[in-house]
């Protein structure tokens, strides 16, 4: 299965007291009764590119079968030195971030 995604951003904010790493997209999923989230990755290389895997969870609500575009978010506070971002569903690479917004 393939999966539809677009305007992926990774930003780092460095502004004193609220510090904090943040990635997000727009991911197409089949109804609104569908959440994709994005999830760490257990396995890391030893690189400051950060894996991520796409998940998508279904209610058990009653929704209509029609194409919805969801924003996904992975927020972590503190420190950051992230220089790229990979997402991964299922296991197949679906996007790569490679310039990272620093807010200082």
């Amino acid at each position: 299965m393939s999966i539809k995604t677009k305007n992926w951003a990774a930003q780092i904010n460095r502004m004193p007291g609220d510090a904090f790493f943040r990635t997000t997209g727009i991911v197409a999923v089949a109804n609104p009764g569908i959440t994709p989230t994005l999830v760490f990755c257990p396995i890391q290389d030893k690189s400051f590119d950060l894996r991520l895997e796409l998940k998508l969870e279904t209610s058990s609500e009653v929704a209509l079968q029609v194409v919805t575009e969801k924003l996904v978010e992975y927020k972590v506070p503190g420190d950051s030195n992230v220089s790229g971002v990979s997402i991964f569903y299922k296991g197949k690479l679906v996007h790569h971030i490679d310039k990272v917004d620093v807010t200082n």
